[in-house]
């Protein structure tokens, strides 16, 4: 019984519809099974048309400046992300939505400054973050408490401001040393008295001012409402005051007038 066979042109027509199963990869990357290696591109943001395959991406050593709303394609087996020595200044709420298996996140060497626990509520599984050499001056507790499977996290070689902002993230610190690695380097820079003095060598009776000068919402309603009828009540007292002066001195010109021959 003789095989049966499809023409050449069909045959041909079919491998170009059904191309063979190949990851998909950028023109600025180089990949390999799970891998893209993006790094040293000068990409300004993050190339799209990877494969859904990829579990390790390399972006560092680029000029990525913003993450906006959704810079990443749909990545669900990515396990690590590499973004360190960028010029990363602002990472959007919305930015790491989709990257939900991720279990490594370097953004070390950038720009950043202000960092909110939104951006990494999507990263229910992150372990690891880096966050050392950046311009931080204080962190929200927020940030690390928003990843509850968090077990590294690098701060150090920041500008840390050591004023009684720094307290929540201080007490976090303290809460969870066996998460902070080089603890030793987390080091204040401003205030300029303070500059290099490591922040976990401080302890409860240094934020004791702060503490005490902690105001409630209550506080803050009380001065509203007394100051105002403070500032009221002293100028009725003024007035009343210098009306009784002149009702005097009006007064005692009268009785020295009949007083007179």
């Amino acid at each position: 019984m003789g095989r049966w066979r499809l023409p050449g042109p069909v045959l041909g027509l079919l491998l170009l519809l059904c191309p063979p199963a190949s990851a998909a990869c950028p023109a600025a990357c180089r990949c390999s099974p799970g891998e893209a290696d993006c790094s040293e591109r000068g990409l300004l943001e993050v190339p799209w048309g990877l494969s859904a395959n990829t579990s390790t991406l390399w972006l560092a050593y680029n000029f990525i400046s913003v993450l906006g709303p959704r810079s990443f394609p749909p990545l669900p087996r990515l396990r690590l992300l590499s973004l360190a020595h960028n010029r990363l200044e602002l990472i959007h709420p919305q930015a790491l939505l989709g990257l939900g298996a991720l279990q490594e996140l370097d953004l070390s060497h950038n720009h950043l400054s202000v960092l909110t626990p939104d951006t990494f509520r999507p990263l229910t599984g992150l372990a690891t973050l880096n966050l050392a050499s950046n311009r931080l001056g204080q962190l929200e507790p927020g940030v690390p408490g928003a990843l509850p499977r968090l077990q590294e996290l690098l701060l150090q070689d920041n500008p840390w401001v050591c004023s009684c902002s720094i307290l929540p993230l201080w007490r976090w610190l303290s809460r969870n040393r066996h998460k902070v690695q080089e603890k030793t380097l987390l080091l204040c820079r401003v205030p300029e008295q303070l500059n290099k003095y490591p922040i976990m060598a401080f302890g409860d009776e240094s934020f004791r001012q702060c503490q005490d000068t902690s105001l409630s919402p209550q506080h803050y309603i009380a001065f509203f409402t007394i100051g105002p009828f403070s500032f009221l009540a002293s100028i009725f007292f003024c007035t009343l005051l210098g009306s009784l002066v002149v009702f005097y001195h009006s007064l005692r010109r009268e009785s020295h007038c009949w007083r007179r021959p």
